[in-house]
């Protein structure tokens, strides 16, 4: 995924999904589709073959995990037979105590349990579009809701396919959120095949409602490309389900088409919300056909209609709903067949009950023309917000205008809830008795925003920190609410799980060796960023007193974890040499890659030293502890802190910002670009050895050369992350340099952003392994082009002899940027993981890529983060 987050120490399951490649397991982009396919229909959901007319609850979750927590000690003793007694000196019971606190959570008041994240603030999310990985999807903010959710049957090629997850072997030309405000409106297209649907959702809390308000979903289905006598000899089948996790009963109401008003399609009970019903109405003729089925795997929704389809129409011949319903059936499925064009409302209403005498007016506010016009009040607030908030008018041409706003609307449609235990690797040869070389993290919430709801619909450490850049311009409430869950997530030693797999929807999209969570590793430090503005807002009265008084509540509630955090960082990611640090976790040992991957860097395969050794020290990661430093240094600042602790993050961001030190170990004085130090050769090649009694060929690495330590001569991102941060004097001829780095197309230029790595280098464009494309040895990403902008702008607002020079390579870069960003979208109808700087900037990898591509949106009101002290 985006360029990896974090890894392992290359265990079997080391390419712990870097979240990173999406390609690591595959060497073209057909091959990864289908490989991802594949274990997601292992794990029991993905891809749907055709409709062939042929042939542990969550609740219990819950339970088991709080019991786990409580009982952890007892958990120990019964992993090991007792012989943690036994051998309470040993080295391995020395392990298994790291272990348990890795699972133990910081003993420091929970960021959630702020009164501002209460009453009205907690009831005005309760209910959002929360389930990502689907192309439409509602949930509550709760361990166990009441989930709804939209699928059809797509055709390609004269067959059927149930659409209902995000996957982009369904060949969509194009889904994403065209609005979306982050609280109660939002408005999605969705293009499949001929088919274009449109669906809208409102929700409010008025007279009668119940916790959390009601919400309505719009669907709006209209033919695409074909002849209107076609649409009309067509019949399209729409399914709307809702199921409650919890398991409980919902009771199934009438399948009569709805010619007479609204038909109640179900009802219910939920502990939070009370008695609760679902209507449906239309002026459309439409034929219903409905199924209940008790079930605690809500991931396996779609294999349950699809199961029900085939079976029935082998019976009938027909392809619809049986008109049955499981005993004590928790999901409801209503099949809706069209003919297009046509238009659905659906009306969910909390606190309801039938008897009750506002009802049927709710459902008329919900519905009808009276939504029509609130949903065009809510698209033309949303648009003037946007407006005024960016503020980009001047800035860019109007063509450009509508693609920001979908860039912003994709990252808060793609915001998540999700809850469940993340696994922790065992050390190295422990195992559980029953097998399991994993125990579980505390039962825990995250509410997150996603990369990409196809290819990593689940929430990614240093992915967010570039979310919340954006986020927290349009809505700060919401952005601290997920900083907040964030940070509840760290442990007793300061740790956070760079990769959040928490529950089965999010489970179902990892293949199994992707899932285990190794809490020696790290993953870099983004929400400083966020949390950096935010405190930097407050010196600069960027917000309303009421704004900036529960900020500041937040930063002080925070400091506590921020300090754990930090400090997990300076003890376990330190190096030889105080002041020194280097992403740990590389494979020292291994002989397939052309270059061991630092993972937990996020910038996966991004060439490092050769032989890794705890001699490395690693110049994005002292860039990344300055900012945290920093921004610990300006929180402690505002808050009028003045202890031991305090005085010591004045004197560490001194000592990091220490621009001769930071030139000794890191510069390249004959090209001015800032280098890792390493154990390092760059005589290594990839060979193919032939074993001949194994009757196969592997692709191993050769090394011509013996590594001695040195810079590690390769110019990319990594050599620019002074830069980025501010760390250069404006009057510094290594400035200079870095400009002459930036602006030459030989090395890092390219007219639609800045390559990774540059063409000079010797890993430039170079496999990895067998399997392992190039990822981050040349494409065009662009959170780090976000980064050197964010740099360039800062330079050309600085008094020194190359204020001009950065002013001008700045307007181009942003220019490029903007360029190929809203040219590939307007193109394919999708933002893109990466982009191709050897193919004219086309996108690449992962598509439907809505987390820090949507950065798009700052670079064109020009917002930059506060890195500067």
């Amino acid at each position: 995924m985006t360029g990896g987050s974090g890894g392992t120490t290359r265990r079997p399951s080391a390419a712990s999904r870097s979240r990173g490649d999406p390609s690591s397991s595959a060497p073209d982009p057909d091959a990864r589709r289908a490989a991802a396919a594949a274990a997601a229909r292992r794990s029991g959901r993905g891809d749907h073959g055709p409709l062939r007319v042929m042939a542990v609850s969550a609740r219990t979750l819950l339970l088991l995990g709080i019991a786990s927590v409580a009982l952890l000690s007892f958990a120990f003793l019964a992993y090991t037979g007792g012989w943690w007694q036994a051998e309470a000196e040993s080295e391995g019971a020395a392990a298994l105590r790291r272990m348990a606190r890795s699972v133990t959570p910081l003993d420091a008041p929970r960021m959630m349990d702020l009164p501002q994240f209460q009453g009205g603030h907690k009831e005005s999310l309760y209910w959002g579009t929360y389930r990502p990985n689907v192309y439409l999807g509602i949930r509550a903010r709760t361990p166990l809701s009441l989930i709804a959710g939209l699928m059809w049957i797509g055709v390609k090629n004269g067959q059927y396919f149930i659409r209902h997850v995000c996957q982009d072997s369904d060949e969509l030309s194009k889904y994403g959120w065209a609005d979306h405000n982050g609280r109660d409106y939002g408005r999605q297209e969705l293009t499949d095949h001929g088919l274009h649907l449109t669906t809208s959702f409102l929700k409010e809390k008025g007279d009668g409602s119940g916790y959390g308000g009601d919400w309505a979903v719009r669907l709006d289905a209209k033919n695409e490309g074909s002849s209107l006598s076609e649409a009309q000899e067509s019949t399209t089948h729409l399914f709307f389900y809702i199921a409650d996790e919890a398991g409980k009963l919902i009771t199934m109401g009438s399948h009569e088409p709805p010619s007479r008003g609204p038909v109640l399609l179900a009802s219910g009970s939920h502990e939070e919300i009370g008695d609760w019903e679902l209507y449906l109405r239309s002026e459309d003729n439409l034929e219903i056909h409905r199924a209940g089925f008790q079930t605690s795997s809500m991931h396996n929704l779609s294999d349950l209609v699809q199961h029900a389809l085939v079976t029935n129409a082998r019976q009938s011949g027909n392809l619809n709903l049986p008109d049955m319903a499981e005993d004590s059936s928790n999901a409801i499925i209503y099949q809706v067949s069209i003919k297009l064009p046509a238009k659905i409302d659906i009306v969910f209403l909390s606190g309801a009950g039938s008897k009750n005498p506002m009802t049927a007016e709710r459902v008329n506010r919900l519905t009808g023309p009276m939504l029509s016009t609130r949903l065009k009040s809510k698209q033309k607030d949303f648009k003037e917000r946007y407006d005024q908030i960016f503020n980009v008018n001047n800035k860019i041409v109007s063509k450009e205008l509508s693609v920001g706003r979908a860039a912003l609307s994709s990252l808060l449609g793609g915001i998540g809830y999700f809850y469940g235990q993340s696994k922790i690797a065992l050390p190295k040869g422990f195992s559980q008795k029953n097998g399991d070389k994993y125990i579980p993290y505390w039962p825990a919430a995250l509410y997150t925003a996603v990369p990409s709801r196809s290819f990593f619909p689940r929430g990614f450490l240093w992915d967010e920190g570039f979310h919340q850049l954006v986020i927290w311009r349009w809505d700060a409430h919401i952005s601290m609410d997920i900083i907040g869950h964030w940070l509840d997530l760290i442990n007793a030693d300061g740790w956070i799980p760079r990769e959040q797999i928490l529950g089965a929807e999010a489970l179902s999209k990892v293949p199994e060796e992707f899932v285990l969570q190794y809490p020696s590793n790290g993953n870099p430090p983004t929400l400083f960023l966020a949390l950096r503005d935010l405190a930097s807002g407050i010196h600069a009265h960027q917000f309303s007193d009421e704004e900036a008084e529960k900020i500041s509540t937040f930063l002080k509630r925070a400091y506590v974890r921020l300090n754990s955090w930090f400090q997990w960082f300076n003890s376990t990611q330190s190096g030889k040499y105080e002041g020194t640090f280097f992403w740990h976790g590389r494979d020292n040992m291994t002989t397939r890659e052309l270059n061991p991957k630092t993972l937990t860097s996020g910038l996966d395969d991004y060439p490092r030293a050769s032989h890794p050794n705890d001699e490395e020290r690693h110049v994005d990661l002292r860039c990344w502890m300055l900012l945290a430093t920093n921004c610990m240094r300006s929180i402690a600042g505002f808050l009028k802190m003045d202890s031991s602790l305090e005085k010591d993050y004045y004197k560490l961001s001194d000592q990091l910002s220490d621009f001769e030190t930071l030139n000794k170990m890191h510069l390249d004085d004959k090209t001015g670009a800032y280098f890792d130090f390493g154990n390092h050769t760059e005589k290594v090649r990839l060979r193919w050895y032939e074993d001949r009694e194994a009757m196969k060929r592997e692709l191993l690495r050769e090394t011509l050369e013996a590594p001695q330590l040195q810079l590690v001569p390769h110019v990319g991102y990594v050599s620019l992350f002074p830069f980025m941060m501010g760390a250069i004097p404006p009057e510094s001829w290594v400035l200079e340099k870095q400009l002459d780095l930036i602006s030459n197309s030989s090395i890092l230029w390219t007219d639609y952003g800045l390559r990774s790595l540059s063409r000079t280098s010797s890993m430039y464009m170079k496999r990895n392994t067998e399997h392992d494309a190039p990822y981050w040895r040349g494409a065009i990403w662009i959170n780090m082009n976000y980064m050197i902008l964010s740099g360039l702008h800062h330079y050309s607002h600085e008094d020194g002899p190359y204020k001009v020079r950065a002013g001008e390579l700045y307007d181009e870069l942003r220019s490029n940027l903007i360029r190929n960003i809203v040219g590939n979208y307007q193109e394919t109808g999708f933002f893109w993981e990466n982009y191709d700087q050897k193919n004219k900037g086309k996108g690449k990898g992962a598509r439907s890529f809505t987390g820090w591509t949507s950065l798009v949106v700052l670079i064109m009101a020009e917002s930059y983060p506060s890195l500067h002290r």
